[in-house]
C-alpha cells in the first residue's frame, strides 16, 4: 500500500529493496496519490509491480481492467479493479 508519504514508497523503498535483492514488490496506490511521473497523468488508482531483473527493478503498471501479471504469483487471476474494490464487499 502507498503510505500518506508516497515519496518514501516510490523513491526510498525501491532503492533499499533493490539493494537487498527483494525479487518483487507491489505498490497498491488505490487512491492515486503518487506523483504523475510514477503513476501517469491523469492520476488514477494504479498497481505498480517492481520485478528485479538482472539486479535492477523493472516496473509494470496495472489499472482498471488490466489483469495482474506477477512472477511471484503466476496463478494470480485478478484485475486491478477487482483488487481496488475488495474493500467494498
Amino acid at each position: 500500500m502507498v503510505s500518506t508519504n508516497w515519496r518514501d514508497d516510490y523513491f526510498t523503498k525501491a532503492g533499499k529493496y533493490e539493494e537487498i535483492g527483494i525479487p518483487e514488490y507491489w505498490i497498491v496506490d488505490y487512491l492515486g496519490l503518487g506523483g504523475r511521473r510514477f503513476i501517469g497523468n491523469p492520476k488514477q488508482p494504479t498497481i505498480s509491480i517492481y520485478q528485479l531483473i538482472e539486479g535492477e527493478y523493472q516496473v509494470r503498471q496495472f489499472r482498471g481492467s488490466d489483469r495482474i501479471q506477477s512472477l511471484a504469483f503466476p496463478e494470480f487471476n485478478l484485475t486491478a479493479e477487482q483488487i481496488f474494490r475488495a474493500g467494498e464487499i
